[in-house]
């Protein structure tokens, strides 16, 4: 149901259970059921569903909103950013995260398989980010940063790049790349170094920048813009396979 831009897994799955979907007819309540898309019929509550059509949007994420369906919190979700939008095009799904204190670029995406492309650490497509952090740091901090640190709990933390952007009198801007993608990965980072991070902002995924986009906006990915992320993907598979030969 998620590969054909339906909803997501776990909500497929939650539909699955509670007997709502029929695969040829009959009811089933297994979400691991096997399914042949483009063989077998697939309805829920009587309604057939169809193949969406493919879409692929960025957000520029304001800081404060989580990247859920729901929270139980009552806080802010992206999906309330999309506001009526999303109530006139098919399901959307984050790609990746962005924690609630960070912001900026953010995809969504109905394609699952895409978007886990994106996200999948394997695929090592780079994320760039802007931080501001308390503190002056010199070139020998910076440099930790990327050669990395091994935090209070085992976890080795690294950047690919980072390097200083501007300074002002008690707290400084960096830019950092990361090619994986752990949880809260430069927060655990600069904290490792005794660093407090102020602000995150995402900037970049691989060749696609944030741009002008402002801040709670979103809009659609252009043809370009995709060819290149696919593009940038399949060139990090290629070196990734010929460094393994």
């Amino acid at each position: 149901m998620s590969k054909l831009g339906y909803c997501s897994r776990s909500q497929a799955a939650e539909l699955i259970r509670a007997g709502r979907v029929r695969l040829n007819g009959v009811a089933r309540l297994n979400p691991e059921e096997p399914v042949h898309l483009g063989k077998d019929y697939i309805d829920v509550d009587g309604h057939a569903i169809q193949s969406q059509s493919k879409i692929y949007l960025m957000m520029n994420k304001p800081r404060g909103v989580v990247t859920t369906a729901s929270d139980e919190k009552g806080r802010q979700t992206v999906y309330s950013v999309l506001g009526n939008a999303g109530e006139c095009q098919p399901w959307v799904a984050p790609v990746g995260r962005l924690d609630k204190a960070s912001e900026g670029l953010l995809l969504l995406t109905n394609d699952s398989e895409w978007g886990a492309r994106i996200a999948a650490p394997e695929t090592h497509l780079a994320k760039t980010y802007h931080a501001q952090v308390g503190a002056i740091l010199g070139e020998k901090m910076i440099e930790a940063i990327a050669q990395g640190v091994t935090t209070a709990d085992g976890d080795f933390l690294r950047a690919r790049e980072a390097r200083l952007l501007r300074s002002g009198q008690k707290n400084c801007w960096l830019e950092i790349v990361l090619d994986e993608g752990k949880n809260r990965q430069i927060r655990r980072l600069l904290e490792s170094l005794g660093v407090e991070a102020l602000r995150l902002m995402r900037v970049a995924i691989g060749p696609l920048a944030l741009g002008s986009l402002p801040k709670g906006a979103f809009r659609a990915l252009t043809n370009d813009e995709k060819l290149a992320l696919d593009r940038a993907m399949a060139a990090n598979k290629s070196l990734t396979t010929e460094g393994t030969k």
